[in-house]
């Protein structure tokens, strides 16, 4: 997604690594690239804190966002937990090395990401990024 978005710094490939299933694992929390997404935003929309007009419809329009693309993904698969999503539980032994040689995250994960990157581009090419703030 930092490629969507032009941000070439490998330290936000980084800030990503503790979304990887779920948040550290604890699949309760919300799928990797839902959450990963919501940071994309705030990265691509940020403003500096000093411009205060500017902050306050950047953070109304990364909040719309956000909520947009996590509504349209839990419709569009069901959910947005990890457990949810794939039906496997890392939290037993092994689970997770199942997984992986399973091949499930080839099925399911790649079009996870692939469906928040279509939509972080849906949002790019939309002319009228920023809503304004109440």
């Amino acid at each position: 997604m930092w490629e969507v978005y032009d941000l070439d710094n490998e330290d936000f490939l980084w800030t990503g690594i503790p979304f990887l299933g779920g948040i550290g694992g604890y699949q309760n929390a919300p799928c990797g690239v839902v959450s990963a997404s919501a940071v994309c935003l705030g990265l691509r929309h940020r403003c500096p804190m000093s411009d205060k007009e500017g902050a306050k419809q950047a953070r109304h329009a990364v909040r719309a966002f956000s909520a947009k693309i996590v509504t349209e993904f839990n419709r569009h698969f069901g959910d947005i937990t990890c457990l949810g999503l794939i039906g496997m539980d890392f939290s037993k032994p092994g689970e997770y090395q199942k997984f992986l040689e399973s091949g499930v995250w080839k099925d399911k994960c790649v079009k996870y990401v692939e469906f928040m990157i279509e939509k972080l581009y849906e949002l790019e090419d939309n002319k009228g990024l920023f809503v304004l703030a109440p």
